[in-house]
């Protein structure tokens, strides 16, 4: 039986990456770095992954990891999301780690350590958007001897990465990101930036052949897909606990927004929306941590619900904040940004359901 519930071992890790996000993260702060174009910050990125051990949790201990589960990566990344932290951990410590792993062999190996041990960052060059389960033409070339050419857009924390993992036609390659052209795009999501990546002869080391790379590319982004979903929820929670906050001391007409009744059954709703989501999110990464069967069909659901409640629990903040919510100096547009890029990145709601369908033998209907 699926079990839901947190561990001690879980909830102690939420404590220790809660308390480092909360005495080092600064929404003002964070936003201020978000603005200069450098978001990330890597001494908190050094703490959590190598202080803390976060990177190393899907890694297995004779491969240097900490050899836990995704269920102790999905409870890091809730409480990344209720910080929008802008942190490489669902880029590097998941979809990297996750695509190296389904890599066997001693040259995937040797990167795994120095991700796991928080010393490097690696970052899968496909666009945010890359979806589970969608065969994609790889953009870039082998043009022989291992030389690669070609241009991958919307990379997500490209800037901060030390390895490239590039799928080309000939397979998957580790490209040291100082021999690509990084150029910055401007995101939707200030905390979660992206670039183009253009390699003009970049020397790549072959992880694996096309077919393997394909099958460990899809493994990672079912389990990116699986994952961001516990994001989402931590995004959602602080945004409905930051406006119960709020409708309670904010006071209108002589009383607290919060005692009128239509702001109540809305709040009340968001909170079985968030409540169904983390139920959704946690049978998905119980799936992974377990390989269950049925892990590809509950990643989907999980991504396919916690997208949009994440959405709506960020409008939600947004709008009953009033006109504060609309100021850039509140952090509620940080959060509505983040949700709206996150229902986007590896698949969208209409690509998971199709998922689902596929999964649980429900054929469309006829035209």
């Amino acid at each position: 039986m699926t079990d839901l519930l947190y561990s001690d071992t879980e909830e102690e890790l939420r404590a220790a990456v809660r308390s480092l996000l909360g005495a080092r993260l600064d929404p003002a702060a964070a936003l201020a770095r978000a603005e200069a174009g450098r978001p990330h910050d890597p001494a908190l990125w050094r703490t959590l992954a190598r202080d803390i051990g976060a990177a190393g949790l899907l890694v297995p201990v004779e491969l240097g990891g900490q050899g836990a589960s995704h269920r102790e990566a999905a409870v890091v990344l809730e409480e990344l999301g209720r910080a929008v932290a802008p942190l490489p951990y669902l880029t590097s410590a998941v979809l990297a780690t996750e695509t190296l792993l389904g890599c066997p062999g001693p040259a995937a190996e040797a990167l795994l350590g120095p991700l796991a041990a928080g010393e490097s960052v690696g970052v899968l060059a496909l666009p945010l958007t890359a979806a589970p389960g969608a065969a994609a033409t790889p953009t870039v070339r082998d043009t022989g001897g291992g030389r690669l050419t070609g241009t991958v857009t919307a990379v997500a924390d490209a800037a901060a990465a030390d390895t490239l993992l590039v799928l080309a036609d000939t397979g998957l390659h580790a490209v040291p990101a100082a021999a690509a052209e990084l150029t910055a795009q401007v995101p939707l999501d200030l905390t979660r930036p992206l670039a183009r990546v253009r390699l003009t002869g970049a020397p790549g080391r072959l992880l694996a052949g096309p077919g393997p790379a394909r099958a460990a590319v899809d493994r990672a982004l079912r389990a990116g897909a699986g994952l961001l979903a516990s994001e989402q929820v931590g995004l959602a929670e602080w945004c409905l606990t930051t406006t119960v906050a709020h409708v309670k001391t904010r006071h209108q007409f002589n009383r607290p927004l919060g005692s009128f009744q239509a702001l109540g059954h809305r709040l009340a709703q968001l909170w079985l929306d968030v409540a169904a989501a983390r139920a959704a999110a946690r049978a998905a990464a119980d799936a992974l941590a377990t390989a269950a069967p049925d892990a590809p069909l509950l990643t989907a659901v999980a991504q396919a619900y916690c997208s949009g409640v994440a959405v709506r629990a960020a409008e939600e903040c947004v709008q009953l904040h009033g006109g504060l919510g609309m100021t850039w100096e509140h952090p509620a547009h940080l959060y509505l940004k983040r949700a709206k890029s996150a229902s986007l990145a590896l698949g969208t709601a209409s690509h998971h359901h199709t998922l689902i369908a596929a999964e649980a033998d429900l054929p469309a209907p006829p035209a």
